[in-house]
């Protein structure tokens, strides 16, 4: 009790003023409809303020569960395309024998980026997911929009991958519908941009052509999305190179697929026997 007296003779002009300029408030407030709609109208500015934050906040979260969603309905599209092509490979006369029971060798395991650099002339990516998740070495890393990197570290609970860009990677890729096959590599700047170097000279494009993975890897299966061509390089010693919008954000980078391929393994090996051999 004693504690409190003292508090309110030390603070008690401070308490006085506080008390009067609530009472004045209250009195603006009853007695003048004019500053009563100035009050409200604030009040109302403050709390819609209040809702758009949080429904920004919740609409983050919902747009993230939405992106997951088209992620895992981009990677069984991907496993039917699978299935239709072997199916096509194994056509008889004139007819196609469909079979469901016909499995991608790639597996596929959700992951989340919680760290990426862009501005680097070699850049990283760590993901939450490790070894005990089933990531290894050389599995891709892709998201809803397209490439993302591919994993080159690997511990229990995390795993680190190669970005798309770093200049030290070079991905097999082709121009849709022409069917030319290039290397597609970052080097440096814009993280936005890509080339798409050593097509042969007959290739035929347009601006805004779709660029997609080749297949010609065992570590991405053909016809993931890389991006569009944006223009054809203007340097002299360039000829044979494409400007690549890239298709994926990675300043926003955040939900990601991490594909294996189950048998590379087993092509390693027959590589390594062919290197013997040479």
């Amino acid at each position: 009790m004693d504690n409190l007296i003292n508090f309110i003779v030390k603070h008690g002009a401070w308490i006085l003023f506080i008390l009067l300029q609530a009472l004045c408030f209250v009195m603006i407030y009853n007695d003048n409809p004019y500053q009563r709609s100035v009050l409200l109208s604030s009040g109302n500015q403050i709390t819609g303020s209040i809702y758009k934050t949080a429904n920004i906040v919740t609409g983050y979260f919902y747009l993230r569960s939405e992106n997951k969603e088209i992620l895992q309905k981009n990677i069984e599209l991907e496993n039917e395309v699978y299935r239709l092509r072997k199916a096509l490979n194994k056509q008889e006369s004139s007819s196609i024998v469909y079979d469901s029971t016909i499995t991608s060798p790639y597996q596929t395991i959700f992951g989340e980026v919680i760290d990426n650099s862009i501005s680097k002339t070699h850049n990283y990516i760590l993901i939450d997911k490790g070894s005990k998740d089933g990531i290894k070495k050389e599995m891709g890393v892709i998201n809803q929009n397209g490439i993302v990197g591919i994993v080159s570290m690997v511990s229990e609970n995390y795993s680190i991958a190669i970005s798309l860009l770093n200049a030290k990677l070079h991905i097999s890729c082709k121009v849709k519908g022409d069917g030319s096959i290039g290397s597609l590599t970052w080097q440096g700047g814009d993280p936005s941009f890509a080339l798409l170097e050593e097509l042969p000279r007959h290739t035929r494009f347009s601006t805004g052509d779709t660029i997609i993975t080749s297949g010609f890897s065992a570590i991405f299966p053909e016809g993931i999305m890389v991006g569009t061509i944006d223009r054809p390089s203007t340097k002299k010693q360039d000829l044979n190179t494409l400007i690549v919008k890239l298709s994926t954000d990675f300043y926003r980078l955040k939900d990601v697929c991490i594909i294996g391929n189950e048998r590379i393994n087993e092509i390693r090996q027959l590589e390594k026997e062919a290197r013997k051999n040479d």
